[in-house]
């Protein structure tokens, strides 16, 4: 059985939350949005969002120290991938509710929900193929 470093890890699991959470968007339809629109993301801001946030600043921060302190080829690629996700941490801790329009407006519009269920798809194959051919 092979190892797997850390780079691979994050490729896989950020391609199994993509990919998971597209099929359960499309079993649970409707139930799907009332939930992130009422619990998720309600009205009022959750205060899961605070450690949720963290743990992401936690996991990009960890990865770029492992960029720097390993010697792996190429880690830098997945480490600034997912460094973007500080831009919804962001939108999430300081303009909530701007986020929650946003959501609400992709939420409640079906091409751009299957624009955005495609894009992460792709991501989601683009971040298997890093974790099997790139680490």
């Amino acid at each position: 059985m092979r190892n797997w470093n850390y780079f691979q890890i994050l490729c896989f699991f950020w391609a199994f939350v993509g990919i998971a959470s597209r099929i359960v968007m499309i079993f649970l339809g409707k139930k799907w949005v009332r939930w992130e629109l009422e619990s998720a993301y309600g009205k009022e801001k959750p205060v899961w969002l605070y450690a949720a946030g963290a743990f992401a600043v936690i996991i990009i921060g960890y990865s770029w120290f492992m960029v720097f302190t390993t010697e792996i080829k190429y880690s830098w690629i997945i480490t600034a991938l997912v460094s973007l996700t500080i831009i919804k941490v962001y939108m999430l801790i300081f303009q909530y509710d701007k986020f929650r329009k946003f959501a609400v407006n992709i939420l409640n519009d079906k091409k751009k929900m299957l624009q955005l269920n495609i894009l992460v798809i792709l991501f989601s194959l683009v971040f298997i193929s890093m974790g099997v051919f790139l680490y």
